[in-house]
């Protein structure tokens, strides 16, 4: 199962041949996909593994994950730190080379801008593409590190000094806890939580979405969905949204491993997590910055 909607970017793998539900996943101990205990299959022990059908096509048994060609964790994790050490790296040279003074953060804030609008073309692109491109993935890194290195050097030099290193804190917090909730069995992701979380988020966006129209054409805050006690409630809401996003994202890669997804689909799971990450950090520096601009 994969969210398709576009802001976040649910990919599911191999969007040609579409995604297994979450509810087919295969379990340790369990029966296998399209037995008995799988009531969406129909009987057909390869209905909702694309990957097992490519093999059966092809008149060979479905291959195990570590397979040649087929995705696995290692290849998750080389993809998600490439894609991450992109962005933190442009994100640094950004906060050195576009300073935040008074004689330059015009300049500055308009470059930002710039790179965010080009990053969210590049991320809807890549979200829409039937096959991962890395180079747009990169790509969208690179821009957005731009981004949150000026958005970071903001914060961090006029509102809240060590603000931007406790929203990373934050964010590896949220990402560990999260991580371990789910190794753990604590988060069952299933069609329930997929629905709930994908409505969840589709109200929360919309509700931003309203008072950022009222913030440009009436002035001020909006309607102080950003700002105040209200933006910290928010700000909140936003990481928790994130925390299950992250969830959703676990549970895709693991998905993808155990059908035997193709390698390169890593990109996929890494372009997943570094939209949830970034989506995240954000509303860490949020809440740090209300915090610290109440004070």
């Amino acid at each position: 199962m994969r969210s398709r909607n576009p802001v976040f970017s649910r990919r599911g793998f191999s969007r040609d041949n579409g995604y297994a539900s979450f509810n087919t996943a295969p379990q340790a101990g369990g029966p296998a996909v399209g037995t008995q205990g799988n009531p969406y299959a129909g009987g057909n022990p390869y209905a909702q593994n694309p990957y097992a059908q490519q093999d059966l096509q092809q008149g060979a048994p479905p291959q195990a994950p570590a397979t040649t060609g087929r995705m696995t964790m290692d290849d998750v994790v080389l993809r998600t730190g490439t894609t991450l050490g992109t962005l933190i790296v442009t994100a640094a040279i950004a906060w050195a080379l576009l300073p935040v003074d008074d004689a330059n953060i015009n300049r500055s804030y308009g470059i930002a801008i710039g790179s965010a609008l080009i990053a969210m073309v590049l991320a809807f692109v890549q979200s829409f593409k039937r096959k991962p491109v890395p180079a747009l993935i990169l790509s969208y890194a690179a821009l957005e590190g731009v981004f949150l290195g000026v958005i970071s050097s903001v914060v961090d030099n006029r509102i809240a000094s060590g603000a931007a290193m406790q929203a990373v804190i934050g964010t590896m917090a949220v990402f560990a806890g999260v991580l371990i909730a789910y190794r753990a069995g604590w988060i069952r992701v299933n069609r329930r939580f997929y629905g709930f979380v994908m409505a969840a988020a589709l109200g929360f966006v919309l509700l931003m979405a309203v008072n950022l129209l009222f913030a440009v054409f009436g002035g001020g805050d909006g309607l102080g969905f950003r700002s105040g006690p209200l933006g910290i409630f928010f700000g909140v809401i936003g990481i928790i949204l994130g925390a299950c996003f992250l969830a959703l994202d676990f549970k895709q890669v693991e998905d993808g491993i155990a059908y035997g997804a193709p390698k390169e689909e890593a990109w996929l799971a890494a372009f997943g997590l570094t939209l949830t990450l970034v989506w995240i950090y954000m509303e860490f520096l949020r809440i740090i910055s209300i915090l610290n601009s109440n004070n």
